[in-house]
C-alpha cells in the first residue's frame, strides 16, 4: 500500500510516497520512497537509510531529498518499535535489536529488489551500520557506507566521555526501563522511546555481539555477516564518542569477506567545527560531507584517501565461535 505525498521542501523535483513493507513475521514498517522525476534526471540506483537507535527516519530526510537530487531513488523506514512504525504498546512487545536487521532490514532489502533493478546501496548510521549482517538479504546489496557504524560496546567508547555515557546508557538506561517496562528516551529528550528489549541489550552489549544471543543461534549469525561480500566504506570522525576506531573495527571484522575501507574525518576536513555522532546527517551541519558520498554510492570510489585508517581485504579463514 503507498500514498503519494509531494514534499513541499523537497529538491530536484523529488517525489515523497509513504509506503509500508510487511515482514517475513507479518509486522508492518512504515517508511517514505524519495523518487526521482524522469523529466529531470536518469536514476543512478537505489539507496535504503538504516537509522540509529532511537532516531527517526525523519532526520534523514533532508539527505534523502539530496540525494534524489542528484538522480538516486532513496527508501527511508522506521524500524519496528520507532516512530510512524511503533505498535500500540512497548511494554512487553518483545522487540530486539537483532530483530531490525534479521526481519526489518531483510524485508525492505527485498521489498527494494523485487520492485527496482539497477544498484542498490546502503547507508547505515550507528547500528543502521552494523545491523545488514543479521539479515539473509543483506548480500542482495550492492555497496554499503556505513557512518559510525558500530553495536555500542562501552569500552570502545572515547576515553574522555566514557564514564558519563556508561552511568547514562549502561546504568540509568536500563533502570529507568525496568521501572517503566519501556526505555522512555522521548521524554528524557535523549531519544525516541525503545522496546525494553532493545534497551537492555545496548545496556548490556558484551564485546562479542553473538554473546548476547542464545548459544543455538550464534553460528548461524556469524554465518550471515560472513556471507555478505558486498564493498564496505566505514567513515568515523574524529569527535565522534560512539563511532570511536576501535567501535568501527570491531564491528568491521565480522564482514570478513567483504572488501572494507575504514576512514577516520576531522570535523576541519569537511568544514565544520564540530560533528560528533549525529552532525554528518544534519542539514545544517554536513559541510563537505553529503557531495563526497556521491562518489561511492555512484562510483563505489573513496572520496577521503587520505584518511584511511584501515584497508581491510576478503578473509577466508573461518571465525572461531566464542563460548
Amino acid at each position: 500500500m503507498s500514498t503519494l505525498v509531494v514534499d513541499p521542501l523537497a529538491a530536484g523535483g523529488a517525489l515523497a510516497e509513504a509506503v509500508t513493507v510487511r515482514c517475513r513475521d507479518g509486522y508492518v514498517l512504515h517508511g517514505h520512497l524519495w523518487s526521482v522525476d524522469p523529466r529531470l534526471e536518469p536514476m543512478l540506483g537505489t539507496v535504503v537509510l538504516n537509522p540509529a537507535t532511537g532516531v527517526l527516519a525523519g532526520y534523514y530526510h533532508a539527505y534523502a531529498r539530496f540525494l534524489v537530487a542528484h538522480g538516486f531513488e532513496v527508501l527511508t523506514y522506521d524500524y519496528r518499535g520507532i516512530g510512524t512504525s511503533r505498535p500500540a504498546t512497548l511494554k512487553g512487545c518483545g522487540i530486539r535489536w537483532r530483530d531490525w536487521g534479521e526481519l526489518d532490514f531483510d524485508a525492505v532489502v527485498r521489498w527494494t529488489r523485487a520492485r527496482r533493478g539497477g544498484p542498490l546501496l546502503v547507508v547505515g548510521h550507528s547500528i543502521g551500520g552494523f545491523l545488514p549482517g543479521f539479515a539473509e538479504a543483506a548480500n542482495l546489496v550492492d555497496r554499503y557506507l556505513a557512518v559510525g557504524a558500530q553495536f555500542a560496546y562501552w569500552p570502545d567508547y572515547a576515553v574522555g566521555d566514557r564514564l558519563r555515557m556508561v552511568a547514562k546508557w549502561h546504568f540509568a538506561m536500563p533502570a529507568m526501563t525496568a521501572l517503566a517496562g519501556y526505555f522512555p528516551g522521548r521524554q528524557l529528550g535523549w531519544l525516541e522511546d525503545l522496546p525494553a528489549g532493545i534497551a537492555y541489550e545496548w545496556s548490556f552489549r558484551r564485546a562479542r555481539m553473538e554473546l548476547s544471543y542464545p548459544r543455538r543461534a550464534r553460528e548461524a549469525i556469524l554465518a550471515r555477516f560472513a556471507a555478505v561480500q558486498a564493498p564496505i566504506l566505514a567513515v568515523g570522525t574524529t569527535d565522534d564518542a560512539f563511532g570511536t576506531p576501535p567501535a568501527i573495527r570491531r564491528g568491521l571484522d565480522y564482514y570478513a569477506a567483504s572488501p572494507r575501507t575504514q576512514v577516520e574525518l576531522t570535523p576541519a576536513a569537511l568544514g565544520a567545527t564540530t560533528i560528533g555522532h549525529f552532525g554528518l546527517f544534519h542539514a545544517r551541519r554536513n559541510g563537505t560531507f553529503w557531495t563526497d558520498s556521491l562518489d561511492w554510492l555512484r562510483d563505489g570510489r573513496n572520496p577521503w584517501p587520505e584518511a584511511v585508517a584501515a584497508t581491510l581485504g576478503p578473509c577466508c579463514r573461518s571465525r572461531t565461535l566464542s563460548r
